[in-house]
């Protein structure tokens, strides 16, 4: 008989409206023994059967569900079965990813602690909890299985493992992996650094959000004239791209039409990995690049008067933890300020935050209260989250991490 979590009986019945998590404070007592990764059958007060998933009392995330089915065995056909019907779910709904994109997320694809992204004939997997750690053994054969890779590369070197007691690596799983791989995303053809690159080494929670912002790049001779600015003689915007990281926000803009871009990143491998994006993309003669701190750039900008069409700011996560949410909004507060600042009159903001411990309803504050400060009015043209392929489930609000936001601004003065 499995170990048993027996649940408060004065808990929120988060569990009940699809919550894959069950934290330390929700758990009355536990009934068998329990290593970190075991699986567990979670029951309520009453002994009745909520759901299977596995543990770790070392957490305060205790236990993640893996299935609500009694009985349920968590084997390879288990897996098998998962991500056939991750498989179709992208099929339905986001097609590019049967190819490029996100496979497999996590709690979303009720596989918690797993998240998959597929490049091509190429998987990354990140496995995120010891619990994942101890089956990941089936589930890499049901991956070979489903998506039948030319080869698998885990890239276990995210800090979060260390929360779970697990060791940081980088290795080959199954068959071979390059280092270098060419991905598609929107019709155009990005180069992206599977081991050295941040996350998996492609953001493909952006996909759709770069696509949208292909009616911000033409017709602005016209809308120059019409905020009273001068006209110019260039039809396409002019765009700044900071955290540009491959360039993906920047190549997509010029393609749309933008007339010049500048891709700003920190990191020298990230903006030659632009730059040559750029080039593969046909783009390259309207872009040019900068290494340098997305903060003092902005700064350095504002002092000088430049002006711009579109800012794009896709910033790392500034919120590392619920301690930093204060530290991170100053942070993201300021490079909002100065991206209107350096705004034509009716430009637009393209502004993102991808962490997790930030709000939507604090980093929508926090940019109107960038607002304020700058003298601007902002107009709402898009608010949107991940792309498709990165699924939410109802009831687990933490799961909507990535923020995503396009203001048209104008001045209040």
């Amino acid at each position: 008989m499995p170990t048993r979590l027996v649940l408060r009986r004065d808990r929120r019945r988060r569990l009940e409206q699809g919550h894959p998590w069950i934290y330390r404070s929700e758990v009355e007592r536990v009934e068998g023994p329990l290593a970190p990764g075991d699986l567990v059958d979670v029951v309520n007060h009453q002994g009745v059967f909520l759901a299977r998933g596995y543990a770790n009392p070392h957490s305060q995330i205790f236990a993640r569900v893996l299935t609500y089915r009694q009985g349920e065995p968590i084997d390879v056909d288990f897996f098998i079965r998962r991500f056939q019907q991750a498989l179709e779910y992208r099929r339905r709904f986001h097609p590019q990813a049967m190819t490029y994109g996100r496979a497999v997320y996590g709690e979303a694809d009720f596989v918690p602690g797993l998240v998959v992204d597929r490049f091509g004939e190429v998987l990354v997997a990140q496995v995120l909890t010891a619990g994942m750690e101890r089956l990941f053994e089936q589930a890499l054969e049901a991956l070979v299985e489903v998506y039948k890779p030319a080869g698998i590369l885990v890239r276990n070197d995210v800090p979060v493992r260390a929360l779970e007691g697990l060791p940081l690596v980088v290795e080959t799983a199954y068959g071979e992996v390059p280092d270098v791989v060419d991905v598609i995303d929107n019709g155009l053809t990005f180069s992206v650094d599977l081991r050295e690159g941040q996350k998996t080494g492609y953001f493909w929670d952006q996909s759709e959000n770069r696509a949208a912002i292909r009616p911000l790049m033409t017709g602005w001779t016209a809308r120059r004239a019409l905020f009273g600015e001068a006209p110019g003689d260039l039809d396409g915007a002019h765009v700044l791209d900071c955290f540009c990281h491959t360039g993906a926000f920047a190549v997509h803009a010029l393609h749309y039409g933008a007339a010049h871009g500048t891709a700003v990143d920190i990191s020298a491998d990230a903006v030659e990995l632009a730059r040559q994006n750029a080039r593969r993309n046909g783009v390259l003669d309207r872009a040019d690049f900068a290494v340098a701190n997305a903060f003092d750039y902005l700064r350095e900008q504002d002092a000088r008067g430049a002006r711009y069409d579109v800012v794009i700011l896709d910033p790392p996560a500034f919120a590392k933890s619920r301690q930093s949410i204060e530290s991170a909004a100053r942070g993201y507060k300021e490079i909002n300020l100065r991206a209107m600042r350096i705004l034509r009159e009716g430009g637009f903001l393209v502004t993102a935050s991808c962490s997790y411990h930030m709000s939507p309803e604090r980093f929508r504050e926090t940019i109107l209260d960038a607002a304020v400060d700058a003298h601007k009015v902002l107009r709402v043209v898009r608010e949107s989250r991940a792309a498709s392929d990165h699924p939410q489930n109802a009831g687990a609000p933490e799961q909507h991490y990535l923020k995503f936001l396009i203001y048209e601004v104008r001045s209040r003065r």
